[in-house]
């Protein structure tokens, strides 16, 4: 019975490990809606709701990731990067790459 319990438990970790994988895989525009990143730089990442807000479809996908990395990590820190910081809390390394590599094929 302690053994049936135990493999219950094992497969209930596995299936939720297999979900957080698979959502960190998740499509790019997907996580651009998901993450509220339109919000502020338009449905179709080139319509910001402000000019001074960048345009990011069609972005070298590097370039991007980096600069969302930067911006999270703090190492980017100047008064346009305060919004971006509180929604780059919630974005994983994994979904910032997928979010870069769409933006990118726009």
């Amino acid at each position: 019975m302690m053994k049936m319990k135990a493999l219950a438990l094992s497969l209930s970790v596995a299936a939720l490990s297999l979900g957080m994988v698979g959502n960190a895989a998740a499509d790019g525009a997907a996580l651009f809606k998901a993450k509220t990143c339109f919000s502020c730089h338009g449905q179709d990442a080139k319509t910001p709701i402000m000019p001074v807000y960048p345009k990011l479809a069609g972005q070298n996908a590097d370039y991007a990731f980096n600069q969302m990395m930067d911006i999270k990590s703090g190492k980017r820190n100047n008064g346009q990067t305060a919004a971006m910081k509180g929604i780059m809390a919630m974005v994983s390394e994994a979904e910032a790459r997928e979010i870069a590599n769409w933006l990118s094929s726009l």
